[in-house]
């Protein structure tokens, strides 16, 4: 818990290092003591979750000032994160101007292009000589558009013409119109436009902001890198937590509240573990097997553990791949063809050490008997086998869920491995009783 100093004010850095595990009261109290010069930037700094939490625990009086503090985008944000009773109060503290534009956010999916931009930004005539561009921009700086990384050429119906940095603005002849500076090709995106593939646009090319148009190509608003850095988090964050074997969390973990997290993790343990029951099956099968030579049983985890984490290499490395826009689905083949050579290169090492660890073994304590050798070609051909299905299975999965409009990440290690270890009991059981055919078995 945080003391109560007896200071008047604390520092910006102190309050955010400490923020994480302080209850919403001690979070209150830190935030009246930040010095008034930073507690506007704290306050934009936080997410939406956070911002919306603190302004509900703040007198009406004082919510005002907070919530016309941010541009429409975040506000809009932090809208979708109220109750719609709250939502609805907090909306009635804007003016006419700003609530036609939140609401106007608010019209979009979350997850589009419409959904993340700002709809402030900093608008010129092709028209206009450059030091009319110039005085208009510092008009509309401080009036309302808080952030000014492009200039964008519009016509009278809006219609998105040409666009100029303030670099080429600034080293233009004074006397030169805007249509003849400014870059005609534009890169654009549309309102629906996946986050994703926005993120991977500014990835590209390196742009602070991406214009958005509707399908009369008219400018609706920017989405600016920093709303881009939250959104790669969150997808990263989200990938991780479906690559773990649950649903992804909607908050912070210490956010979510216990039922919450029991309902997104029991989902896919109760798929996983009903898929293990099929391991089960599997050595059911092969059980005269194990009867006549108990030995076997004892390679089964080193099989199947092999198989399991050489496809949750595989599918992670794809997972990610497709994440970052580094295959297509066309390049199915291609991935196919390397990683069946890279799962029999991988089980062939594997399966020479296990059979190297066998026949140590052997010639020390002589635990498995006079077949020892054809034991441990057994268990070292299994693994090539296993490893090298694994590694094609883990790869293939995400690029089938995502051939049918699943999310990639869905394909996550526990199911792969799950997969792998029903097919491992079997592949290993199989080798083994055309080896040991007339020996053990």
């Amino acid at each position: 818990m945080m003391d109560s100093p007896h200071s008047a004010s604390l520092s910006m850095e102190e309050l955010h290092e400490a923020w994480p595990v302080l209850s919403i009261d001690e979070r209150l109290e830190g935030f009246r003591l930040l010095p008034s010069s930073v507690a506007d930037d704290f306050f934009l700094g936080l997410s939406a979750r956070e911002q919306a939490e603190l302004i509900l625990h703040l007198p009406v009086s004082e919510r005002r000032t907070w919530v016309r503090l941010l541009p429409p985008d975040d506000l809009a944000d932090l809208v979708q994160a109220l109750e719609p009773e709250q939502a609805e109060a907090l909306l009635s503290q804007l003016d006419d101007a700003s609530r036609r534009e939140v609401n106007v956010l608010l019209a979009y999916a979350e997850d589009d292009a419409g959904g993340l931009m700002n709809p402030r930004f900093a608008r010129v005539r092709p028209d206009m000589t450059i030091d009319e561009a110039i005085g208009y921009l510092r008009k509309q700086a401080r009036e309302k558009v808080e952030t000014v990384y492009y200039a964008y050429a519009l016509d009278a119906e809006q219609r998105l013409q040409g666009v100029l940095s303030l670099r080429q603005l600034f080293q233009a002849a004074s006397d030169k119109k805007v249509a003849d500076v400014m870059q005609h090709d534009v890169i654009t995106v549309s309102e629906n436009t996946d986050q994703e593939v926005v993120s991977q646009l500014f990835t590209e090319h390196g742009f602070m902001a991406l214009p958005v148009l509707d399908e009369q190509n008219r400018m609706k608003g920017i989405v600016t890198v920093d709303d881009i850095v939250d959104v790669v988090q969150e997808e990263a964050t989200e990938d991780i937590q479906k690559v773990g074997g649950m649903e992804a969390l909607e908050a912070p973990y210490f956010e979510v509240g216990f039922f919450g997290m029991l309902k997104k993790r029991i989902g896919w343990l109760l798929v996983l573990f009903l898929g293990q029951m099929l391991t089960a099956t599997a050595m059911s099968s092969f059980e005269g097997a194990i009867e006549r030579a108990v030995v076997l049983s004892l390679f089964v985890p080193l099989i199947i553990s092999s198989g399991g984490n050489s496809g949750s290499q595989a599918s992670t490395l794809i997972i990610r791949a497709l994440a970052l826009g580094e295959m297509r689905l066309k390049d199915w083949w291609r991935v196919a063809r390397r990683e069946v050579l890279s799962g029999l290169v991988l089980g062939i090492v594997l399966g020479a050490v296990g059979l190297g660890r066998i026949m140590v073994w052997q010639s020390v304590s002589g635990a498995y008997g006079d077949h020892a050798f054809l034991l441990g070609c057994a268990v070292a051909l299994s693994v090539v086998g296993v490893v090298t299905f694994g590694t094609l299975a883990g790869s293939m999965l995400p690029l089938v869920l995502r051939r049918f409009g699943f999310d990639p990440a869905s394909a996550s290690a526990p199911f792969v491995a799950t997969l792998v270890d029903v097919s491992g009991v079997v592949i290993y059981f199989s080798v083994a009783s055309l080896l040991l055919r007339g020996t053990l078995l």
